[in-house]
């Protein structure tokens, strides 16, 4: 019996430049999108590409993006064009004892579809999505957004139903009459995350460092 296609793969994200390290499957783009919360989204104006950075928040097969109801992304995909989103977490630089063979071992992501416009208790709903992929525990800690602030905020969302996933792991590959060289050769490894709070000038005596965020740079 065949093994069925991976559900989001479709020959526009189907990896041509070392296919091995292709994934299509919805728990391979999660793991990505789930560790971090800044993405890149691409989309075309009249013939011009833009790519412009942004955060996100996924729930199932849902990614939501938000900002300014005047933001001329947020109204371009919500006219229903083709979108573009890329994440891509870098784990470490790969040096190798050759030049040419350098390289970085990362967890990317590439999304493709057209977004939609969301409306009613679902955009409450997809902004709590968005929080909580920021910072988990603040959404219930701070003043949620009144009418006036819904209402100059666009939400869009963008189901997940064709993407691919592309990892590289693993030392360098250099060639074996590279080997002899006399030159320091492994991973550099790369970590990114917050180092420590800094509370505003502003903030009333007795107000604590809320446990969700200690835990954030412990």
């Amino acid at each position: 019996m065949s093994k069925p296609e991976p559900a989001l793969q479709t020959p526009r994200v189907t990896l041509e430049r070392r296919p091995t390290r292709g994934h299509y499957d919805m728990d391979a783009v999660a793991a990505v999108l789930d560790a971090t919360f800044l993405c890149h989204v691409g989309f075309s104006v009249s013939g011009q590409p833009y790519v412009i950075p942004t955060g996100y928040g996924r729930k199932g097969d849902t990614l939501y993006l938000h900002g300014s109801a005047a933001s001329r992304m947020l109204r371009t995909l919500a006219d229903g064009v083709d979108v573009c989103v890329t994440v891509t977490i870098l784990d470490a630089l790969v040096l190798a004892r050759s030049a040419f063979n350098h390289s970085m071992n990362y967890r990317s992501a590439v999304i493709l579809g057209r977004a939609t416009l969301v409306e009613g208790d679902e955009k409450l709903d997809a902004l709590k999505v968005f929080s909580d992929q920021l910072l988990p525990g603040r959404w219930e800690d701070a003043r949620g957004p009144n009418k006036t602030e819904m209402l100059a905020t666009s939400v869009l969302k963008l189901k997940i139903t064709e993407a691919s996933v592309k990892i590289r792991t693993g030392p360098p590959l250099d060639d074996d009459e590279d080997l002899p060289h006399p030159c320091w050769a492994g991973l550099l490894e790369f970590k990114q995350g917050f180092s420590g709070v800094v509370p505003d000038p502003r903030l009333a005596a007795g107000i604590a460092v809320p446990e969700y965020l200690r835990r954030e740079f412990a």
